[in-house]
This record gives structure tokens, C-alpha cells and sequence, in this order.
């Protein structure tokens, strides 16, 4: 039975991670913790690509975008968890929540295309070093970060426009932590078959397309490797590939487990579990995987806090 008109539905209500009382604490500490690492993990990688002119260079400018994708997609969507423990209010505007899809659903999409843009320029790098500051070089970069984030927020725009067409909900409880299209399809009386269509096409386009440009640059990547003579060379750019596609890999399972499916299938607490693991997780390992296990980037932070200790260190004997 359907609850309301949408015209009268100002608000719905966030169901969160669980209902079971025992898990709460432990679902809070565990979000803020991710959160907190995220947070100073991509800002502190943000920080360094400013401050140090090294830095200064394609790879780590996708990066720094990269970083923000990561710090505002998991800010819009885990800070709910965290109101709804502090405070106990699971209610949020229907405004709210279509800006709330919007930015999460557009992030998303920005980070895959930014990943694309990211093993581009590993190509170009390893593949055509002698030309690499000219194929990259800063106009290029902008245009290619500038076309990532306009497919990233066009792509959402129909879904949130056939949204806003739904008449009646069946409920105004979503049950997920924050506000996604699929729970949300859930709550709706209308009929969804082809706006489901249309995010599976959608979908498949968004995850398929980057994937094989990224699949292909790596392709090129390996024989070229495989070229050089060094094993330690070797050794170190296979391990930095492999780092870069685990990290891909992970974000296409989890969007794939997703929305790649009808919405009658499958579980929402299931898809809960895959969401959680996207927006908290991968955002968490992101700033690890790629930065702080590079030696420019560590060099940099150590020069970075060596600065700021020296700076403590004459203000205190002043």
C-alpha cells in the first residue's frame, strides 16, 4: 500500500547499518575510525601535493583529485551513521536526500573515470617516456580531469529527473545509511522497469568502458616491463601495477554487486555490507596504496614534518 503523494513527503527516515542494539557501538567505532583514517590520509596527501613542488607533476595532480572524491563521497555518506548514534535522528529532508544521491552517485562515477585518467598517464610514463611531458602535459591533465568530473555528474542527472517523477512510496524508511537509488527504488509504487533498465545500461557503460581502458593501458604497461632488462625494475613497477588494479578491481566488485543487477534481486542488507565497503574501505586504502608507499611521497612528508618541527623547536627556545 502506498504511504503518500512525493509533493507531501518532506522527509525520510535513514535506517542505519543494523538494528541489532549490541553492534551499534562497535558499528560506530568502526566507521569513525575509517572515517578518521580516510580524512587525514587524503588530506595529508593533499597537503604534501601543495607544499612540495616535486610533486608538481600528472600522476600526483589525478591523485589530489582523486583524494578529494574520496574525502567528500565518504563525508556525504558516513556522517549519517555517525548523527544517527550521536543524536539518534535518522530523519532527512527529501531535498536533502536527492543531493545526498547526487554527489555520492556522481563521486563514484568521477573516481573511475580518474582511476582511467590514472593508468593513462602510467602508460604514456612507462610506454612513451620521450614524449611523456608533452602527451601530459598540464593543459592535457585539465581537460582530462575536467571531462572525468562532467561525465561523472552528468551521468546521475536522468536518474535523479525520473526520480523526482515518483508519485507514491510504499514507505519513507530507507533502508540503508544513506540516501542510494537503489533502496530508494525500493520505497516506490511506480512503475521502475525502465529506470532499472537504464541504470543497468548506465551502469555497464560506466564500469566496462573505464575498465577496458584500463585493462588495455596496463596491457601495454606489462609488455614494456617485460622489456626491462633490471629485475629489481621489474619487480617495482609489477608491484605497482598490481597495487593499482587491486584497488580497481575492488571498486568495480563492490559497484558491480551493487547496481548490477535488477532490484528485485539480491538483498539490501547485502548490498549494505558492498556499500559500506566502497564508501569507507576502498576511500581508506586509496591514500596507503597509492602514496604512502611511494618513496617521493614519504620523502616529502618526512621533509614536510622535519620543517614543522624545526619551526616548534626555534619558536619554543624564542
Amino acid at each position: 500500500m502506498c504511504l503518500t503523494n512525493y509533493t507531501t513527503l518532506k522527509y525520510f527516515i535513514i535506517k542505519g547499518i543494523t538494528d541489532v542494539p549490541e553492534l551499534q557501538v562497535t558499528m560506530f567505532l568502526l566507521v569513525l575510525t575509517m572515517y578518521l583514517i580516510t580524512l587525514i590520509g587524503n588530506l595529508t596527501i593533499l597537503l604534501l601535493i601543495c607544499l612540495e613542488s616535486h610533486l608538481h607533476t600528472p600522476m600526483y595532480f589525478f591523485l589530489g583529485n582523486l583524494s578529494i572524491l574520496d574525502i567528500t563521497s565518504t563525508t556525504i555518506t558516513l556522517h549519517k551513521i555517525l548523527v544517527i548514534f550521536v543524536s539518534h535522528n535518522r530523519i532527512v529532508s527529501f531535498i536533502v536526500c536527492m543531493i545526498q544521491m547526487f554527489i555520492f552517485s556522481s563521486f563514484s562515477c568521477n573516481s573511475l573515470f580518474v582511476l582511467t585518467a590514472m593508468s593513462y598517464d602510467r602508460y604514456v610514463a612507462i610506454c612513451k617516456p620521450l614524449h611523456y611531458t608533452m602527451v601530459m602535459s598540464r593543459k592535457v591533465c585539465i581537460i582530462l580531469a575536467f571531462v572525468c568530473w562532467v561525465l561523472g555528474f552528468s551521468q546521475i542527472i536522468p536518474i535523479l529527473i525520473y526520480l523526482s517523477r515518483f508519485t507514491f512510496y510504499k514507505s519513507n524508511e530507507i533502508n540503508h545509511f544513506f540516501c542510494d537509488i537503489v533502496p530508494l527504488i525500493k520505497l516506490s509504487c511506480n512503475d521502475t522497469s525502465s529506470l532499472e533498465l537504464y541504470i543497468l545500461i548506465n551502469g555497464l557503460f560506466l564500469s566496462i568502458f573505464p575498465f577496458l581502458l584500463t585493462f588495455f593501458s596496463y596491457v601495454f604497461i606489462i609488455l614494456s616491463i617485460l622489456k626491462i632488462h633490471s629485475s629489481t625494475g621489474r619487480h617495482k613497477a609489477f608491484y605497482t601495477c598490481s597495487s593499482h588494479l587491486t584497488v580497481v578491481a575492488l571498486l568495480y566488485i563492490t559497484l558491480g554487486c551493487q547496481y548490477l543487477k535488477p532490484t528485485w534481486q539480491g538483498n539490501l542488507d547485502s548490498n549494505k555490507m558492498f556499500s559500506l565497503f566502497n564508501t569507507a574501505a576502498v576511500p581508506m586504502l586509496n591514500p596507503l596504496i597509492y602514496s604512502l608507499k611511494n618513496t617521493d611521497v614519504k620523502s616529502a612528508l618526512r621533509k614536510t614534518l622535519n620543517y614543522q618541527r624545526n619551526m616548534f623547536q626555534k619558536i619554543f627556545k624564542v
